[in-house]
């Protein structure tokens, strides 16, 4: 008997030495970079940009895993429930952290399922009109708002969707009513702003700035408060008038809770170090995007919680519920 407790006894000792081991050399494999939406997409261009210079400052291969699919839930729910080992990291948006667990409490994951690790970017949306409205200023999209409530439909990607929150703030903050009409896809939403279907749309810049260019639709602002570098020809919020307005679309780095702290910590120090990267940061700056690297993990955490609040309290007052 006491050989055999003592050979548990060695076993468990040289079990925990491996698995030390193992994660003192992390990574030692390719680390899988998953996210919840379709290529050529925003955060795919991002993924896309931020894999080379990651893996390298990591040591190893970074794979770009598309799962698109039920608002960026199921990607967010692989990663929650894979191996808290680093090799498993969730790039997403605030749809995937807040609000899809306030529009559907019955999800796979909650948002304390994933650690945050750092935000990677940031960047203002674009509100763009088409051109017969006749609206060229945030100030005449409120006049015309307010002028017919329940009349003016604004075009998003989605429920829950980035731009459909920021345009319930605009609403709030403004006072007016414009109705909300869902499509599958930023494109198909842009698309319906251009067809006259849909008069208004919140959108990233990559997406409605061509057509900007191409006269088939009209940019009055942007979703920031002061004024973009990204866009420096279309006012801020503040200067069009709605002086509390501020919003940006974020992305960043989850990984699965249980992960090491210092594992936590390489992911966290090598997706600074390829932020800093001048490739990168004009990579992000031609698609309308700059490099928000955090200054640590509990800072990107604390961020969370107030982006969280206002977000939760939107679906709220929005009364909107899971598609």
């Amino acid at each position: 008997m006491m050989r055999s407790s003592n050979l548990a006894a060695t076993l468990a000792l040289l079990l925990s030495v491996m698995h030390g081991a193992a994660l003192a050399q992390f990574p030692n494999r390719p680390v899988h970079l998953v996210l919840g939406f379709a290529p050529g997409g925003a955060a795919d261009y991002v993924s896309r940009v931020i894999a080379e210079p990651l893996g390298r400052a990591l040591g190893q291969a970074i794979v770009v895993d598309n799962k698109p699919g039920a608002g960026s839930t199921i990607a967010a729910e692989f990663v929650a429930k894979s191996p808290p080992d680093g090799y498993t990291i969730l790039i997403a948006s605030p749809s995937a952290i807040s609000v899809n667990p306030a529009l559907n409490p019955k999800l796979g994951y909650k948002p304390a399922d994933l650690v945050p690790v750092t935000k990677v970017s940031a960047s203002p949306q674009v509100v763009a009109v088409n051109p017969s409205t006749g609206v060229t200023s945030i100030q005449e999209l409120i006049a015309l708002a307010k002028k017919d409530p329940g009349k003016l439909n604004y075009a998003t990607s989605g429920i829950g969707s980035a731009p459909h929150m920021a345009t319930l703030l605009f609403n709030r903050l403004a006072g007016t009513d414009m109705v909300h009409i869902p499509y599958k896809s930023g494109g198909l939403a842009v698309q319906s702003v251009v067809a006259g279907d849909t008069q208004v749309t919140f959108a990233t810049p990559p997406s409605v700035l061509p057509m900007v260019k191409a006269g088939r639709l009209r940019a009055i602002a942007v979703t920031s408060r002061a004024r973009s570098p990204l866009v420096p020809e279309l006012p801020g919020m503040e200067e069009s008038g709605v002086a509390d307005y501020n919003m940006s679309l974020w992305y960043g780095f989850f990984v699965p809770v249980g992960t090491p702290p210092d594992v936590v910590k390489t992911i966290f120090d090598a997706t600074i170090s390829a932020l800093r990267e001048p490739a990168v940061i004009q990579a992000f700056a031609r698609e309308g995007t700059e490099t928000a690297g955090s200054r640590s993990p509990a800072d990107f955490a604390a961020f969370l919680v107030d982006d969280a609040k206002v977000m939760v309290q939107l679906v709220k007052e929005s009364g909107a519920k899971a598609e």
